[in-house]
């Protein structure tokens, strides 16, 4: 199942979305009066995330069942989806509860890229590096990434393959780490580089408002597959500036999980960013950041694609 965040026109409330080819269905509209409790039907993604795995699975039934009737039939199934085209479409969880979990130096070629303009030599990590950007940082798939060159001359942008956990748990192992997952996402780690050197850390130069566009939708992990064998690109005014496969992690997402999960807490709804390839604007010689106006879109295999414009503030 696919699931997005949106609104509509004439009503700002973010609601969940179940999408079915070019439209969404309301799944609270959907499915009010028919969810089996407790409770009311999800009116979030959040709320059907932490519902756990026999919420997920009631509703991946009915959907599958209703959504092909609700596009031909009337009523109140058919007042419930929406043409993707007419809505606006949020981060699939505008809010998240915490910050979101992210990978550094995740693959080699990255790795390699990186090094050159501080002069190191290219080491591969032992173990993954973690940080973490803000919650302010979450955008919608669409929407501008606001750029305040008061504040940021580098402005740098990171694809990457986002985790959504689904079952909450501690010390996993990777043999069972990916049954925590509930779904996968895109996700645009947008970077002011000269803030994250001058901090000498990555937390604050990632962690600017609306530095952290996701979505358009979350793809469930039943019907994604194997989330190391995807294409993840990258575009800026329509020419690809990052192109790899997520084979080339360092990382594997069974082992980031594992790791992440030593003594710490997962619980249902955090996100994780799993790293970036090559191609990042720190990386090309000389370097070539983003600029007022440029048009950045953000894509991995079987789930869909970011599109976001830069905006001078």
């Amino acid at each position: 199942m696919r699931y997005a965040t949106f609104s509509l026109p004439t009503d700002p409330r973010p609601r969940l979305g179940a999408v079915h080819g070019t439209t969404l269905a309301d799944v609270h509209a959907l499915v009010w009066g028919a969810w089996p409790g407790p409770g009311s039907a999800p009116a979030t993604l959040l709320e059907l995330i932490q519902g756990g795995p026999a919420a997920w699975k009631w509703l991946d039934d009915f959907l599958s069942s209703a959504l092909p009737g609700a596009h031909s039939g009337g009523g109140a199934a058919a007042a419930a989806v929406h043409e993707g085209a007419q809505v606006r479409w949020h981060a699939p969880i505008p809010r998240p509860t915490k910050n979101i979990l992210c990978l550094g130096l995740n693959y080699f070629s990255h790795v390699v890229e990186t090094a050159k303009p501080l002069d190191k030599a290219p080491k591969r990590p032992e173990v993954p590096i973690f940080f973490t950007k803000a919650p302010t940082t979450a955008n919608g798939p669409f929407d501008a990434i606001a750029w305040d060159r008061g504040i940021t001359e580098q402005l740098d942008y990171e694809a990457e393959l986002g985790v959504i956990v689904g079952v909450g748990g501690k010390n996993l192992t990777r043999g069972h780490a990916l049954e925590h997952v509930f779904g996968y996402t895109v996700i645009n780690d947008v970077s002011a580089r000269d803030v994250q050197f001058r901090h000498k850390q990555w937390f604050k130069g990632k962690s600017l408002d609306g530095f952290c566009p996701m979505g358009p939708v979350v793809v469930t992990a039943d019907e994604f597959g194997d989330p190391q064998q995807k294409r993840i690109t990258l575009r800026v005014n329509g020419e690809t500036r990052q192109d790899a496969t997520t084979a080339d992690m360092i990382f594997p997402v069974d082992v980031t999980l594992e790791y992440l999960s030593q003594g710490m807490t997962l619980e249902p709804g955090d996100i994780i960013a799993t790293g970036t390839p090559d191609g990042v604007g720190l990386g090309r010689i000389p370097p070539q950041y983003l600029q007022h106006g440029d048009v950045v879109e953000t894509e991995v295999e079987g789930i869909g694609t970011l599109r976001n414009r830069v905006a001078q503030v």
